[in-house]
């Protein structure tokens, strides 16, 4: 049996998964704000809570916001900012008293989708993350891949690829840098978009229910969308040439995009032919958790 933790701003969810990928048991409860400490605790319950359900001791996998950092291990990036600077893995270790396996929640997607999802069966799968945020995870041939500084995937903070004058001027983004991938095609990406092309303070929910209802403003704000994501995943495959690449977050649930962006996309990538796939997770909003449980393999977890 394998547990996966999806450690997330505003819920922690667990899910128990046996051999063949089917769940057993789900839980979710509220995240502690600001206070790490009683994070940690609310792990450790849901782990104890699922174990106590399936009758056993488990591996457990826990997808977090962040990274961590190769200089000391401590956590770095993480958008729920009582975690930063700390010995996440260490603290779990300890207190579950077993080994741990963390990963990025965009990770996790990407292992999930290519465990037992669109991307099962493939070598490379690249997943990306539109929500809050955005950011990018990659799985070769099922396992998580960190890169030297463990921010392989880090899709979100490279800049707009081939910025044109309705992109600027380039947006500042919260890391410091300015026309970051993420200030576009984030959901509030593209509600400022919408705003700066004189369209009222709506969200990214409602501009695309607008554009599905016929509003000329809010379909030209959702084409820009679709030319920037173009782009920027045209970007990842000529670097990574990934076999399906992967979307996760509350933008993924906008059905038009695996549709329009590869035909936008084949201007930018360098070949003659493009195979790779564009699509929604499988697993939808459980795809992250389940990529935190595989990130043990059957044979691997020995207590």
């Amino acid at each position: 049996m394998r547990i996966g933790i999806d450690l997330g701003g505003t819920k922690i969810e667990v899910v128990a998964l046996d051999d063949d990928g089917r769940e057993r048991h789900r839980r979710r409860s509220p995240t502690p704000q600001g206070d790490y400490e009683a994070t940690l605790a609310a792990i450790a319950a849901l782990v104890a809570d699922a174990e106590a359900v399936v009758g056993g001791r488990c591996s457990v996998g826990i997808g977090t916001p962040g990274s961590r950092s190769p200089v000391d291990g401590r956590m770095r990036n993480a958008n729920s900012t009582c975690l930063n600077g700390r010995p996440l893995l260490e603290d779990l270790e300890r207190l579950l008293a077993r080994p741990v396996r963390l990963a990025n929640d965009a990770d996790c997607l990407a292992v999930s989708e290519a465990a037992d999802g669109a991307g099962a069966g493939m070598r490379v799968v690249f997943a990306v993350i539109l929500g809050t945020g955005v950011g990018g995870g990659i799985a070769f041939d099922g396992r998580v891949w960190n890169g030297a500084n463990g921010v392989a995937g880090e899709w979100g903070h490279n800049p707009l690829p081939s910025p044109e004058e309705i992109d600027r001027p380039l947006p500042p983004c919260y890391c410091g840098r300015f026309g970051c991938i993420e200030t576009y095609l984030s959901g509030m990406g593209m509600a400022s978009d919408h705003r700066a092309h004189g369209g009222d303070a709506l969200d990214a929910k409602a501009i695309v229910a607008a554009a599905e209802a016929g509003d000329a403003g809010c379909e030209r704000t959702l084409q820009r969308y679709e030319v920037r994501l173009a782009r920027s995943l045209a970007a990842v495959i000529n670097l990574l040439d990934p076999e399906i690449i992967v979307l996760g977050g509350g933008l993924s649930n906008v059905e038009r995009l695996t549709r329009t962006v590869p035909r936008l996309w084949s201007r930018h990538v360098f070949s003659d032919r493009i195979d790779t796939r564009l699509t929604a997770s499988r697993h939808g909003d459980s795809s992250g958790v389940r990529g935190a449980a595989w990130l043990w393999r059957i044979d691997e977890f020995k207590d």
